[in-house]
């Protein structure tokens, strides 16, 4: 009975942090390019019940012999296992703002943000100073390093090449990765690598003009919220059964 109550706790325990995710897909919905994640869970190694001291086979009267009728397996619960960001591409939007970037393909803006090479698919840019920045102050990056631009009329190719006034400045620094759930997601729509990510040339193109939308759907969101919700529930439900069950071995059964 004790394992029905630890079962049905980390049975809510899960369906929360769950809940988390999904909030956060939702809180995310109009977040330009931004990334939903998805939990993975995992269930506890099966155990084997078995029913203790059976009856001999015989049914000899007052004969008890202490062996085993196996029952079935059990499974103590789920538990967490990891966060998966889903990198499927966003559709499109039309803005007609020259430093509106949008990538077509799985790479990343490289940006110097505090000191510190970051990655980003957020492509909405400002020009302050002449400095290509994203919007949380993040240096964007060129073939060059910092991208400066002089006034003038800004064109950007599906390559990454800059052009202001027709005259070529800089070269976008496009990336990928191998694999891409070895970064480490952090705020502000940035990436950060791990000793496990490995790099390689960015194969997609860049559209100037367009920003990505979120790949969050806040519909499909709601659904699992529901569904989380009425889980959540259950298990509350089934704690509350456990425990009325258990006071009742200990004051009728136990107390006679």
């Amino acid at each position: 009975m004790i394992r029905g109550l630890y079962t049905s706790a980390l049975g809510m325990i899960t369906n929360m942090q769950r809940m988390d995710v999904i909030t956060n897909n939702m809180a995310n919905a109009d977040t330009t390019s931004f990334k939903r994640d998805h939990v993975v869970s995992h269930q506890f190694s099966e155990l084997m019940m078995n029913r203790l001291n059976d009856r001999d086979p015989w049914n000899l009267p007052g004969l008890r012999l202490f062996h085993y009728r196996p029952i079935g397996p059990v499974a103590p619960g789920v538990f967490i296992d990891d966060v998966f960001t889903d990198w499927t591409q966003g559709a499109f939007r039309q803005t007609g703002s020259p430093f509106d970037l949008a990538l077509q393909g799985q790479g990343f803006f490289v940006v110097n943000h505090n000191g510190e090479e970051l990655f980003t698919r957020d492509g909405s840019f400002t020009l302050f100073n002449g400095m290509l920045l994203t919007a949380e102050g993040g240096r964007v990056q060129g073939m060059g390093g910092d991208i400066v631009l002089p006034d003038g009329i800004a064109s950007i190719g599906e390559s990454g090449r800059i052009y202001v006034n027709g005259e070529y400045v800089d070269t976008l620094l496009l990336t990928t990765f191998t694999d891409l759930h070895s970064l480490r997601k952090m705020e502000d729509n940035l990436f950060r690598t791990t000793e496990d990510s490995v790099r390689e040339g960015f194969r997609g193109r860049v559209h100037q003009g367009f920003l990505e939308n979120s790949n969050s759907n806040i519909v499909n969101e709601m659904v699992q919220m529901i569904a989380l919700s009425r889980a959540f529930e259950t298990n509350s439900r089934m704690i509350t059964v456990q425990d009325q069950t258990l006071q009742r071995a200990v004051n009728d059964i136990a107390g006679r």
